[in-house]
């Protein structure tokens, strides 16, 4: 039997590791199956005695890289999820943008860069066992329904362990790095009161499944799709899954699309609805088969990503809007640096903060690449299809954002001179009667 069958609720089996990770969302599974690869002793702790729904169901194509440094490449690609080779835009017009094929900037006698351009739609409780049982597999010690309780640190303030709990039992565990995989709940966030920085998007999003729902053809039928509302006040995103099932869910201000509402979200979410008629044509004759659930305020970072003896990863250390799918894929791939970086501070015998988040740099970076063009996505009237009409040799970079490839790339001029367009277009912008009346009473 794999570790990963283990009886519910028991207490680890050792009472000191190299590493435990507590979380086994995307990030931590990243963390801890490739801690184990490389000879580490790794404990992966997760709260919930199964796995849960949850949205994050699109993967970005530079997921590939991580599944490859975890070994779980091959049982991703047998697992029958939907295939993902396009995300296309809907105007609140409902005029359709060109596709973005992901192997459009390949080289298509590259076998390997034609292959990871395609990537996967998934459901999210089937995707987070896949990679839990691998961790089990590549020979970290994997438990359900035990949670981390408090941290043990030593006289100098270092992580070195964990209090951790399972049913009416409790243990302290001994570790030399503790990693955070937590997500939105943060547990190191809390019990070091870490700052955070808001990125200032105020969003909700109200989303379900539908089942019967109408998708599209051939190389299309697993794209993703982002469809903006009539009055723009809101975005749907449409993600085909396996079985027949589409996630649909409807992202907005949430002054909008919560407080300003009287009735429940089930009646917001058919609202908006209403008010895009390309998913009101997809959605006819479908059947609703999950209740209408809430997520609201999800865009922020911690200002410190590491400490003496510990590390947090995928939404414990930060989360964006999820209009690009990013959540996962910055999971999986900050799960990937960190191991690496605490696999070289435990070889080295540095468990410094700055060695533990010394691939913060990087990760950075692709996190602001992304950042950047979700601002630009919620810009009033702006859009990307007349930006790339205009700056056509700006093609690549947004569908090097759109896929993952962030880490290494340099997007300064892609970002200037989106906000040169920008200025451009507001001069020129004709005035409304609202307008017109302030400057002549100034």
């Amino acid at each position: 039997m794999s570790q990963s069958m283990q009886a519910s609720s028991s207490l680890p089996s050792r009472d000191a590791y190299d590493v435990v990770v507590i979380g086994a969302g995307p990030s931590g599974t990243a963390t801890a199956a490739v801690c184990a690869r490389k000879g580490l002793s790794v404990l992966l702790a997760e709260r919930q005695q199964s796995p849960s729904f949850k949205i994050g169901e699109s993967l970005m194509p530079e997921t590939y890289s991580a599944f490859e440094a975890m070994g779980v490449l091959d049982k991703v690609k047998e697992d029958g999820f939907t295939e993902k080779h396009s995300v296309q835009f809907y105007a609140k017009s409902g005029k359709a943008s060109m596709p973005f094929y992901f192997d459009s900037e390949k080289d298509p006698s590259d076998e390997r860069a034609v292959d990871s351009a395609r990537t996967w739609q998934v459901r999210r409780a089937d995707f987070d066992d896949l990679l839990f049982r691998h961790c089990a597999d590549v020979g970290a010690e994997t438990l359900r329904g035990i949670s981390a309780r408090e941290l043990l640190q030593d006289d100098t303030g270092q992580v070195v362990g964990l209090k951790l709990r399972a049913g009416e039992q409790s243990c302290e565990v001994r570790c030399k790095v503790v990693v955070d995989a937590t997500g939105q709940t943060s547990l190191i966030g809390r019990k070091l009161d870490l700052p955070k920085v808001d990125y200032n998007l105020h969003h909700a999003s109200i989303f379900t499944h539908f089942r019967g729902a109408w998708r599209d053809s051939g190389r299309d039928e697993g794209a993703t799709l982002i469809l903006h509302t009539e009055e723009g006040k809101s975005w749907f995103w449409y993600i085909p899954l396996p079985d027949d099932i589409v996630s649909v869910g409807v992202v907005g201000g949430i002054d909008y699309l919560v407080k300003d509402r009287e009735g429940r979200p089930h009646e917001t979410f058919f609202e908006e609805v209403g008010r895009c008629a390309e998913i009101e044509r997809r959605l006819e004759g479908a059947v609703q088969c999950r209740p209408v659930q809430v997520l609201k305020d999800f865009s922020y970072r911690h200002e410190q990503i590491a400490g003496n003896g510990w590390v947090a990863v995928g939404d414990a250390y930060s989360f964006i809007d999820p209009v690009y799918s990013s959540g996962v894929f910055l999971g999986l791939h900050g799960g990937v640096m960190a191991a690496e970086a605490v696999a070289d501070g435990i070889a080295r015998d540095d468990l410094s903060g700055e060695q533990l988040g010394s691939f913060k740099p990087r990760l950075s970076a692709g996190v602001d690449a992304i950042r950047r063009l979700v601002e630009v996505f919620y810009s009033d009237d702006f859009s990307i299809g007349r930006f790339l009409k205009k700056y056509p040799h700006h093609q690549g970079d947004v569908t090097g954002i759109l896929i993952g490839d962030v880490f290494e790339r340099d997007f300064e001029q892609l970002f200037s001179d989106m906000a040169t367009m920008q200025m451009q277009e507001a001069e020129t912008k004709p005035l409304s009667l609202s307008e017109i009346a302030v400057a002549r009473q100034g």
